[in-house]
């Protein structure tokens, strides 16, 4: 299934996309806005992705969703190419990892930003020191993945987190 913007469209992600996502994600990565990650990483996680392209076939823009519990997903590794920011690729991918959440049934997206106000148009509120409820806590506390460290506000991974904003949506 495929979605269309005003001179794009929105695509689920293929292995042969993986070395494209990267190239979107390394400038932002070098502006210390997302964290780097280790090729195999992407294509452990290329199912999660979705993609736009231009009408010539080019990677513009990425963002994944990946499932923290039964009801909680994370919005990852959002991005868009320079040239195509302000026209719609960003809100795009996110509506459409927005329905892939509602078709797996989850109740709400958690993100980790710096474009508060991004996230915050599109329906994101600060979590502030929300947390989860400790029965829930117990079980996420196990996860090796980082995202759940994230969310869960755990001290091993405030490096990455500095100056990050945790925001979640209830769908």
């Amino acid at each position: 299934m495929s979605e269309s913007g005003p001179g794009f469209i929105i695509r689920r992600a293929r292995t042969g996309d993986v070395q494209r996502i990267q190239e979107l994600v390394e400038p932002l990565v070098q502006r210390r806005i997302l964290l780097g990650k280790e090729t195999v990483t992407f294509y452990e996680a290329v199912q999660e992705f979705r993609v736009a392209e231009d009408a010539d076939g080019r990677l513009i823009g990425c963002g994944a969703l990946h499932v923290m519990w039964s009801d909680l997903g994370e919005v990852r590794t959002l991005a868009v190419s320079d040239e195509w920011l302000g026209k719609g690729v960003g809100r795009s991918l996110l509506g459409r990892l927005e329905a892939d959440a509602r078709e797996l049934g989850l109740d709400r997206l958690f993100c980790l930003t710096f474009e508060v106000g991004f996230f915050a148009r599109n329906g994101f509120v600060d979590m502030g020191a929300e947390t989860v409820d400790p029965q829930l806590y117990a079980e996420l506390v196990r996860s090796h993945d980082e995202g759940v460290a994230e969310f869960l506000d755990l001290a091993r991974v405030k490096p990455n987190t500095l100056g990050n904003t945790r925001m979640l949506k209830r769908l």
